[in-house]
């Protein structure tokens, strides 16, 4: 078992942190449980351009507002607490962030925390080495 707390993660090295958004790896791929989740705040008045072109990514909005593009059709969506959007065919899209969006991610496959995105908004496809050992954090 495994349990972790977000006051624990917030400014360690699992507190990714960019212009437009922070994400906060709760579980990642050393975990090797197939996925990975992140709690991940887009920053109000920014937009953010993304492509997982190597990863499935399902995001539940829990708090703020803002919209969701997708590049490719236009089609443009309102996020706000209780949206869900699965990009299941690797959709280039755009987030912007209206207030600070607080939302609940889950890759797969997972993210090894070292991944940044590239100039077309892509994380790279790292594996994990099987040498990588899980590891928890107790109650």
């Amino acid at each position: 078992m495994i349990v972790r707390r977000l006051n624990d993660i917030i400014g360690g090295d699992c507190d990714v942190q960019t212009k437009t958004w922070c994400s906060r790896r709760l579980v990642l791929a050393k975990e090797k449980v197939g996925f990975s989740l992140h709690d991940t705040v887009l920053f109000a008045g920014t937009e953010t351009k993304m492509w997982y072109a190597n990863h499935i990514e399902a995001v539940y909005c829990i708090e703020g507002e803002g919209e969701l593009v997708n590049d490719e059709t236009g089609e443009v969506h309102r996020l706000e607490p209780g949206t869900m959007y699965l990009l299941d065919g690797h959709e280039h899209h755009t987030v912007r962030a209206t207030t600070d969006v607080r939302t609940v991610c889950v890759f797969n496959p997972p993210v090894t925390g070292r991944e940044v995105h590239d100039e077309n908004g892509v994380y790279p496809l790292i594996i994990e080495d099987d040498s990588t050992e899980p590891e928890g954090v107790s109650a």
